[in-house]
């Protein structure tokens, strides 16, 4: 034999003190929902009954009774996260279809889904039609397509740029205007 050791790898226990330290850990790193808390401290125990680590009795209930008091006491919002995370996809360009789509697996339900929207248009002093219209133009930009990419490779490139404004989320007819805008300055007359 070589001298190889083989280390097997061993799964921590799963106690009420283990997942409280866990969700502490995540969210001094990450802003969560409530939904979003409660499948990491899931898949922290999955990952733990794979490895055969004893796991504690009633543990989904320690896991509702941990995202509660995070709840509670202020440290999750799913409201003022629905609200910050709409903000920072408009601004990158992102249609509203694909926004709702990413707060729904965040784990944000309907009603503060459109509360976040609402909200957003508030604060843009637009109504949905117009906040989709930036967020499109917003991704032209960032992606440097349509009136954003050189005058010569415009017309090579159409499809392509569609493509993209398609896998943004916004139907045919809102892309192909500002796919087609003569210039950046026509972007904004519009």
């Amino acid at each position: 034999m070589s001298g190889v050791t083989i280390i097997e790898k061993v799964g921590r226990p799963i106690t009420a003190k283990y997942l409280q330290n866990a969700a502490t850990f995540y969210l001094e790193r990450y802003p969560a929902t409530a939904e979003g808390l409660r499948r990491v401290l899931q898949r922290r125990v999955r990952k733990a009954e794979m490895l055969d680590a004893p796991v504690m009795e009633n543990v989904g209930r320690a896991i509702a009774e941990i995202v509660a008091r995070f709840v509670d006491a202020g440290v999750i919002d799913d409201k003022a996260f629905a609200q910050t995370k709409a903000r920072a996809l408009h601004r990158r360009g992102t249609s509203t279809k694909l926004t709702k789509q990413k707060l729904r697996m965040a784990g944000i339900d309907g009603e503060t889904l459109d509360k976040a929207m609402a909200a957003l248009d508030q604060e843009l002093d637009t109504d949905p039609r117009q906040r989709e219209w930036k967020a499109a133009v917003a991704l032209a930009r960032r992606r440097r397509i349509g009136p954003f990419r050189l005058q010569k490779d415009r017309k090579d490139k159409r499809d392509r740029d569609l493509a993209a404004m398609a896998r943004g989320g916004f139907d045919y007819e809102l892309a192909r205007k500002v796919i087609d805008a003569t210039s950046v300055d026509a972007l904004d007359e519009a």
